[in-house]
Parts: C-alpha cells; sequence; structure tokens
C-alpha cells in the first residue's frame, strides 16, 4: 500500500544553475550556491532572499552550513575553499585546496572537521581548529570524485563516488580505502548513507540512469532502482521518513519507499535537471537545486505518531520503531518540582518494531488497544505488550465511544465498522470522503462538508456545509469542536433527537436538531482535547489555549510547536510533545475547569462546592471568567486581587467596598474614581473625602461650592493652602467671604498690582493700612 505522504512546496526560487543547496538545522534556511559565482540563503518559510554573498566569478559547486561556528564554507572553479560568517557576512578565511575543480564539501558532525573533493581525483581532510590545516589525503579513484558523506551512524568512516563507476569507503588515519562497491556501468554521480540503525545500506546514483542500494557489510548490491529517463545526478535517504529521493538530469526528483523500493509520486517543477538534493534530521523539508532555480518541499506532516491513554502511558513511533514512556515512573519528589513548559526526563522502553511505517498512533478509549496506522494498512496491538489483535487495509482509522467498536475509511466512498474485530456493516456516504474523526458519531470529512453518521445502524444523522478539518468529540458526548482551517466551533450534539433511528425515515440532510451551534472561534485548531466542557487546543501561533463559556484563555506561549497528548486529573498537568518526542507538562487545575463548567450549566450550588478546592492563587483567574460570563457580584466575593476587586466593586456601585480596598492602596487615582462614582449617587460627603484624599482641589472645589457646604468649603481653603494651591485657596476665602484672607494670599505670593485692585474693590479700608508708607 503507498504512504500516501503530503508534498507542499514552501519555497520556488528563480535563480541561475544551482549546484549544490543545503539546509540550516534550527533556522528555516536553505543554502544556495550558483554556477554565477553567487551564494545565496533563503528563508523558506517567508520566502524571503535572507543573504546573499559574491563568492567569485566562477561556478560555485559546493556549499555547506556549519551552524555551531555560524559559518557557511564554499567550494569554487578556481580550487579555492572559502569561510564566511552568515550573521556579519564577513570571510573568515580562504585557502587553495585542490589543484582542479572542487565537487563536494562534507562537515564531520562532532570534529572540527571539513572533507573535500574534487576533479583532481583527491579527498582531503581539513581542520579549522589548527588554522585549517591539511590533516590527510586520501587518493585511491581514478577519475572525477563527485560527492563525498560521512557515515551518520560512524563518524570514523565516510563513502564517496566517482566518474571512475565505483563507490569507496574509507577510514579517518586510513590512506586507502577500506573496500570499493563496483556495479554501476558509467560514472557514479552522488552517494548517501541509510540514517537508520537497523540497515547498514548505501545508496548511489549514476550516469547510467540508475539507482543502487548497497549492503556495506555484505558488499553487494540490494537493489537497483529504475526508472528515470536520464543521468542521476543527487540521492538522498531521508533521515526521518522511510523514502529514498532521487533526482535526475530528466528533471524530476522522484520518491520511492525505502522498504518495498516502490515508486510513491514523481515531482517535476518544470526547473529543468536536477542538479542537488538535500534533507536533514529532525526536518521533513528538502532542498532540489535545479537548472532555473531552487526549491523547498514539505514531506509528510510534522505532528509526531503519539498516543497516551488516561494512565500516563506514551506510546511513540520513531521510524517504524514503537516506544514506551510512563508518566507515572516519574520521581514524586521531582513531579512535584516540574515546572510549566520544562522538558520532562522519561525512561523510555522499546516496545518492538511494527510491520508498517506509522504515521498515526491511537488507543482505545479504555486504553487495552493501540492502533497503528500507515502505508495504507493498520494494525491494532494490545497496549500493554504490543501482540497483534487485529490488522487491515485502511486507510484512517478511528475508535468509537465504545471501546469496542471502531471504523476504517478504507477508499474515498467506503467506510467499514468493526464490532469486536469483526467487521458488522459498510457505510456509502455521498461525499468524496478525505477523512474521518470517531466519537459517538462517525463524523465523514469531505473538501466543502461534514456529515455525522450512526454507529448501530450507519444512518445519516447530520449533514453541514463547511469544510471541516478535525472534529474532537468531550468525554460525555454532548460537546464536539469542528475545526476549520482558521477558526472552529462548538457544537451541542442532543442524542435524544436520534434515539434508536431509523434509516428510512432520515431526511436528506440528516435531523435539523440534532447539533445547536454554541459559538465560533476565528482560531486555527492544531490539536485539541475536551476536559470536561473545556476545549483545551494549540494554535497555528504556538499558543496552548482553553474555550469555556464563549472566552478563550491562554495557558502558555510555546516556544516551539507542540502536539497535545492528554491530561492526567490527579497531577493537573496537561502533557504535550514535540516532533522529536520531547514531553513538556502545564499545570491546568481540574478544580478550575469544573468550576468553569458548573458556572457554564448555571450549576452554582456545585460551583460553591468545588470552590473550597480551588487554590487562593487561582481564585482570581475564576473571577475574570465569572466576570465575562456577566457574574460580577460572585467575581467579587471570589476574587484575590485587591485592584480586581476594587474595579468590580465600582462596577457593582459597592462603595463601601471599595472605599476600604480604597485606603489600603491609598492611591490617588483609585481616590479619584471612587469620587467620580460617589458623585454618581449623590454621596457628596464621601466624595469630598475621596477627592480630599486624592489632592484633587479642583474638583474639591467644585464639589464644595455645587453643595453649598461652608465646613468642606474651610476645610478646602486651609488644605489647598497649606499645599500650595494658593489659586484654589483664593478661590475658597472668597468664596466663604474672608476677603483679608484672600489679600493676603496676594501678597504672600507677591501679586501686588492685584492686590491692590482688590483692596481698592472689597476692602478699601485696608488700603492705606497695607499700601501706604509711612
Amino acid at each position: 500500500m503507498p504512504l500516501r505522504l503530503d508534498v507542499r512546496r514552501k519555497l520556488l526560487a528563480r535563480s541561475d544553475r544551482v549546484k549544490c543547496v543545503d539546509l540550516h538545522p534550527t533556522e528555516t534556511w536553505m543554502l544556495v550556491s550558483l554556477y554565477n559565482g553567487n551564494v545565496h540563503i533563503w528563508n523558506y518559510e517567508s520566502q524571503q532572499l535572507v543573504k546573499s554573498f559574491e563568492v567569485c566569478e566562477l561556478p560555485v559547486r559546493c556549499a555547506r552550513f556549519i551552524a555551531r561556528k555560524n559559518w557557511i564554507v564554499t567550494g569554487s572553479d578556481d580550487m579555492y575553499v572559502r569561510i564566511f560568517n552568515y550573521n556579519t557576512l564577513e570571510r573568515v578565511h580562504q585557502f587553495e585546496a585542490h589543484s582542479d575543480y572542487l565537487r563536494s564539501i562534507a562537515v564531520h558532525p562532532t570534529q572540527p572537521f571539513i572533507l573535500t573533493s574534487s576533479d583532481d581525483m583527491l579527498i582531503k581532510l581539513w581542520d579549522w581548529d589548527n588554522k585549517w590545516t591539511l590533516k590527510q589525503s586520501f587518493e585511491g579513484h581514478t577519475h572525477y570524485v563527485m560527492q563525498v558523506v560521512i557515515n551518520p551512524k560512524d563518524n570514523n568512516t565516510f563513502a564517496t563516488a566517482s566518474l571512475d563507476k565505483t563507490i569507496k569507503v574509507w577510514q579517518f588515519g586510513s590512506n586507502t580505502a577500506n573496500f570499493t562497491l563496483e556495479g554501476h556501468d558509467k560514472g557514479v554521480n552522488c552517494v548517501d548513507y541509510y540514517h537508520g540503525g537497523d540497515k547498514p545500506y548505501i545508496i548511489s546514483g549514476a550516469d547510467d540512469r540508475l539507482v543502487k542500494i548497497w549492503d556495506y557489510q555484505n558488499k553487494t548490491c540490494v537493489a537497483t532502482l529504475d526508472g528515470h529517463a536520464q543521468n542521476v545526478s543527487a540521492v538522498c535517504f531521508h533521515p526521518e521518513l522511510p523514502i529514498i529521493i532521487s533526482g535526475s538530469e530528466d528533471s524530476t526528483v522522484r520518491i520511492w519507499h525505502a522498504s518495498t523500493y516502490r515508486l510513491e509520486t514523481t515531482l517535476n517543477y518544470g526547473l529543468e535537471r536536477v542538479w542537488c538534493i538535500q534533507a536533514l534530521r529532525g526536518q521533513n523539508t528538502i532542498a532540489i537545486g535545479y537548472d532555473e532555480g531552487s526549491v523547498a518541499v514539505k514531506l509528510g506532516r510534522e505532528e509526531p505518531a503519539a498516543s497516551m491513554d488516561g494512565s500516563g502511558k506514551i506510546i511513540w513511533a520513531k521510524h517504524s520503531e514503537l516506544q514506551q514512556a510512563n508518566l507515572k515512573t516519574l520521581d514524586s519528589n521531582i513531579a512535584d518540582q516540574i515546572q510549566d513548559g520544562e522538558r520532562l526526563t522519561l525512561s523510555v522502553k522499546d516496545m518492538g518494531s511494527c510491520e508498517i511505517y506509522p504515521q498515526t498512533l491511537s488507543h482505545s478509549p479504555n486504553g487495552r488497544f493501540v492502533v497503528a496506522c500507515g502505508d495504507g494498512e493498520y494494525i491494532v496491538y494490545t497496549a500493554m505488550a504490543l501482540r497483534n489483535k487485529a490488522y487491515g487495509s485502511g486507510l484512517e482509522f478511528v475508535w468509537s465511544a465504545d471501546p469496542s467498536e471502531y471504523a476504517v475509511r478504507d477508499s474515498m466512498s467506503s467506510i467499514k465498522i468493526f464490532k469486536n474485530f469483526k467487521e458488522v456493516r459498510s457505510i456509502k456516504p455521498d461525499i468524496v470522503v478525505e477523512g474521518i474523526d470517531g466519537g459517538p458519531l462517525i463524523a465523514a470529512r469531505s473538501q466543502s462538508s461534514l456529515c455525522f453518521y450512526d454507529w448501530n445502524s450507519g444512518a445519516l444523522i447530520r449533514r453541514i456545509e463547511i469544510a471541516a478539518k478535525h472534529v474532537y468529540w468531550s468525554d460525555s458526548g454532548e460537546m464536539v469542536a469542528v475545526a476549520g482551517e482558521d477558526s472552529f466551533y462548538i457544537l451541542k450534539y442532543n442524542a435524544n433527537v436520534v434515539n434508536d433511528v431509523d434509516p428510512a425515515d432520515v431526511p436528506v440532510d440528516g435531523f435539523e436538531d440534532a447539533f445547536d451551534v454554541i459559538g465560533e472561534q476565528q482560531e486555527t485548531v492544531k490539536t485539541a482535547i475536551w476536559i470536561g466542557d473545556c476545549f483545551i487546543f494549540t494554535t497555528a501561533l504556538n499558543r496552548l489555549n482553553y474555550y469555556v463559556g464563549g472566552e478563550i484563555v491562554t495557558i502558555a506561549h510555546l516556544e516551539r510547536p507542540c502536539y497535545l497528548l492528554g491530561y492526567m486529573p490527579k497531577e493537573s498537568r496537561l502533557y504535550l510533545c514535540d516532533k522529536d518526542h520531547n514531553v513538556i507538562s502545564y499545570r491546568l487545575l481540574l478544580s478550575v475547569l469544573e468550576y468553569q463548567t458548573a458556572v457554564m450549566r448555571r450549576d452554582f450550588s456545585t460551583a460553591d462546592k468545588v470552590l473550597s478546592s480551588i487554590p487562593r492563587d487561582q481564585r482570581t483567574r475564576v473571577a475574570h471568567f465569572l466576570e465575562k460570563q456577566g457574574f460580577k457580584k460572585q467575581a467579587l466575593a471570589v476574587s484575590q486581587d485587591p485592584e480586581h476587586r476594587f474595579d468590580l466593586a465600582l462596577s457593582l456601585g459597592e462603595l463601601k467596598t471599595a472605599y476600604d480596598l480604597a485606603k489600603v492602596s491609598d492611591s490617588e487615582e483609585k481616590w479619584k474614581q471612587l469620587s467620580q462614582a460617589a458623585t454618581l449617587k449623590s454621596e457628596l460627603m464621601l466624595a469630598g473625602e475621596c477627592l480630599g484624599r486624592a489632592r484633587d482641589y479642583g474638583g474639591l472645589l467644585l464639589l464644595a461650592s455645587s453643595a453649598g457646604s461652608v465646613s468642606l468649603m474651610r476645610t478646602l481653603a486651609t488644605d489647598s493652602y497649606g499645599a500650595n494651591q494658593l489659586n484654589i485657596a483664593f478661590a475658597s476665602y472668597l468664596m466663604l467671604g474672608e476677603v483679608d484672607r484672600c489679600l493676603d494670599i496676594l501678597i504672600e505670593s507677591d501679586r501686588l498690582p492685584e492686590a491692590a485692585f482688590f483692596a481698592r474693590t472689597y476692602c478699601p479700608s485696608q488700603v492705606s493700612f497695607r499700601f501706604c508708607s509711612s
């Protein structure tokens, strides 16, 4: 059965002839060396040219990243090796390496070495820690040495491909080749090692248009791949996926199954001859170089094949090997000190090899079985001992809410239902089924619609016109999330509407009342689970969120793409893993989720019982939720944050509570807010006190004059004078009729002309006494 790998083009960059490509191990960068002497670095995610280097006037036939030094190293037809810092664009060093064109460079993964091969028939080893001194030359080929690659499983050995029709395997420290592989009728252009530990294989491509796979322990050819119409210029064992990639001068890239050697797919981007291919461990992206440009392609999906049962046992697939980790084995002292987002150190147990290459793994609802699906087949194993329980052909496999039932999509138009491992019925949807999801109902997805079917009768329950990507059911079976391209919907399933349905009585589009729409959110869901009525999900922007009551709460911002495994209620922790099977966790209190769920159901008696189990440091978060749901009074009682409580008290008009909180913080801003609220409720004495505490003398003047309060005005006059707010003090005394004090203020502030006019108008008796000299 076929692998059914998704192939998505990430970048197509037109340029002069590309002679070499490489991928950066951590950045989304593709290195491209050109026949015109330039080297470019492209970001294949943003499709932007990031860096450009003018190396020389002649072709640059090879270039590699040395990421641990922030370098690129190039080899060109002027026989020079050049090293550049890709951050500063500075040329670090250059030296003449060979007496003819350089064809290939390999960077040692751990030592400060590079290997170069050339048309001078030599391979040379250079040490950059010793000023790029030549450590060793390897001689034995009788024609151009087209490529050199280091063995990823034994870094002391390497292989070379030559136009003398041979592949040679060498060892550092020895001047002669360990052995030679012969079998091609014409010159060999390319070579690569198999990265897995189960096969001692080398692959080669040659001008005889063939790709050959060799066992380098037995020194025999184990397979020959025939299909290209011109010279094979590039070959690659993908380090992550079970595929072989070959490129040819016939303009095609062919992808072959690494175990069956069957041709899976052929790519042709219309850029003429293929010259180079590069893949990298830990990535599903491959880079391809052509006559007229370069392409970055993503194969398969980044999401790892992994599943966790309810007891904390995690099973994942590493290539075709199944491994298990158990969260219960974490030391209790360590478990109590786990930080959110911290990588967990788990002991991993090898479970054995899977007969297929698993693209998905999934536990049954009770955790007794685990199914591996991939290569167009599925195998059901016992979860404990990994014993084969059932198998068959199928593109997808999903479990029912009943652990004894499952469904298999065996084509674009047929879904088979099994009970107790025996087929009981099949469904023939009237749509092109591109995917299925399990749960209380079977969900069949097409490009434009989503159909729900009953497990027992196979009847159509509801057809919804939506382009769904995934369907997630809550454990209760009452709630369902339908994830689309850039949004998701929350629906409520009314099971009583469709109980014991007769297929003959079903309307064309199913039962309209089967689902009620609860809400819609503009978020792209990558992976998701339900905990009660709370929908937990990761987004395309690497956020970990949960949705409850129409609101989205962000739990954490993830450093890298991670995928939800499950939730452990006893530990109150949510578990995720990345594509390299590193497991991380985040604290998410079940009591908080239960409280929020009870509130959403308006079951406040249950909510009050749960509240006592919520730690105090989490109650403010609960209060914010209550506030958003409109339950501000309950939020005020629950919140532990004085700022939040003050805001709630003001909005509820509970001025005494707000007054007590303002006294504690003694913030001018809070006193001003409280004075405004008190004024609106005609609590003028309280408003006056608040304005006084806020030192808002202008506001206090307005309030005292409007209220006609002599005592308040006198207090204001005294306080403002003491605070050197002389204009306010002057106005206050003037309204009190104390013109002598007004005159004193004008004289004290050295405003004598105004004082003279004021005295002449309001207190003439003071003129001669205050302004006439003796």
